[in-house]
Parts: structure tokens; sequence; C-alpha cells
């Protein structure tokens, strides 16, 4: 009982640090403007994330992934990205996300919104300051604060040897300090990277990094533990940032579903 109780003192105290490193972070800015107000539930497996929003206040929300709201907010939907039409759908669609987006924003008496990933896992936040990226692979994004903007960027020739698409999608803030929501499949763990000590990642785990640090990809090793030892072609990431990482792999657990997939007749 000791224990458990310490467990949850000790979490509760790392909440609270967060939230006030954050709150600092925004302050230095000199920005009055708050953190959204989110609860997180049935961490990290089945997250579900609700978004309390205040009188007038907006959440950007990825198509599909609204789960409950209350009945006093208003929904429209827009075009996800700036840009050309054709530009727009060709980036969605190597990008992985909608080339939509709808916003929410409640009314006077204010209102909620509940949101979850299409798979099963975990939802994580990350506070962006202005002049800051965070770059996503495809399917990580999910909501956003109203000022945050998002395009995609292209992976040129490192994309014919990664598996985590064409584009990757970059966060952005415009008009001050921004928040965004971001999932995984699997639980996410943060990762540092620093010049000193680069970091290997299976390609098929790899979540979000930040500005400063880049990948290149590479053999997991020799060319035999390439072909045969399961691994394939991996991303070493170098630099100085953070990178976030997913304890499972969709695409794998996809090919060991294939052999029991129903095949056509002839």
């Amino acid at each position: 009982m000791d224990a458990e109780l310490g467990g949850k003192k000790g979490e509760c105290a790392q909440r609270e640090m967060c939230y006030l490193a954050h709150h600092r972070s925004f302050e230095k800015f000199g920005l009055q403007r708050a953190l959204m107000d989110v609860d997180y539930e049935f961490q990290p497996a089945f997250t579900l994330m609700t978004a309390n929003l205040g009188s007038g206040e907006s959440i950007k929300v990825e198509p599909g992934a609204m789960v409950a709201q209350s009945s006093g907010l208003n929904v429209e939907t827009g075009r996800a990205s700036k840009g050309g039409l054709i530009g727009g759908l060709i980036k969605s669609a190597m990008g992985g996300e909608s080339f939509f987006i709808n916003t929410y924003t409640a009314g006077s008496s204010g209102g909620w919104i509940s949101m979850a990933p299409s798979s099963p896992g975990d939802i994580c936040t990350f506070d962006l300051e202005p002049g800051q990226n965070m770059y996503m692979q495809g399917g990580a994004f999910m909501a956003c604060s109203s000022n945050i903007q998002y395009d995609t960027k292209f992976q040129g020739a490192k994309a014919l040897f990664s598996r985590e698409g064409a584009f990757f999608l970059r966060a952005f803030s415009e008009g001050g300090p921004g928040q965004v929501f971001y999932c995984s499949y699997g639980a996410i763990k943060e990762v540092e990277v620093t010049p000193d000590a680069p970091i290997i990642v299976d390609n098929g785990h790899l979540v979000a990094f930040t500005d400063g640090v880049s990948y290149e990809p590479q053999k997991a090793g020799s060319w035999k533990t390439t072909i045969f030892g399961g691994e394939g072609v991996v991303l070493k990431l170098s630099g100085s940032g953070k990178a976030w990482i997913q304890t499972r792999n969709l695409a794998a657990l996809a090919s060991r579903l294939m052999p029991f997939m129903p095949k056509p007749s002839n």
C-alpha cells in the first residue's frame, strides 16, 4: 500500500513539474497564453485524451479522431495545410495525413472533446515555441492548438530506403507558443540525441523528432544481418535534440497477419 501511494505521489509530482516547466517556457516569451487543459485516461495502451475548452477556445483535430464531445461545440472543416490544391492533395496522400482538418470551437459556456488514435497506443503533448519545428511520421499527428500550422517535408532519396514514407509532417507555431498532440502504436519513449551519442532506430518505430536531429538510413549490420536478421534498413539519428519512438510496429503486425487473411477464390 505504501509503495502504491508513493508511486502515485511521485507521478503527481512529475506531472506538476512538467506543467510548471511548460508554463515557464510560455512566460519566457512574455505571453500570457495558458496551456490547453487536457486529461489523459487509459494510458499507455488505449489512451483517450479529453480537451476541456474554455469560452471561444478552439482545437484542430484530425478527421476520425473524435470519440465524444459536449453538445455546445461548433465544428468547421477546412484545408489542413496551406498551398495549392493539387500539391496539397499529393502531399496529404504521401504524408499519411488527411487533406482536411476539423476545428472544434467552444461556445460561451465552454465544452469538451475526447479523442483517440485509430490504433491502440499512447498520446503525448509537445509544446511548440515560436520558430521551432517538430517532425512526425505519417499517421502520428492527432490534434493541435488553433495557432499551429503544418506542412510536409520531402525526404528526397532517403525515402527509397526508409519505410516512413516520402514525407514527414512538419508542425510549427504561428502567433505564439502552441501545442501538438501526437500518437503512436504502443507506448511512447522519449530519447535524447546528442552529437556524442547518436542512436539507431528501427525505421518502423520512429514517431517524431525535433529541430537539430538529422537522420540517415543505413544497414542494420552486415548484408547478411540486413537481409536475414529481420531488421532491414535502420535509421541513424544524430545531431542535438529529442526523438520519440514507439514500442510497437504496425507494419510488422500487418505482415504477421497476412498469412491468416482470406485468399481470393478463383
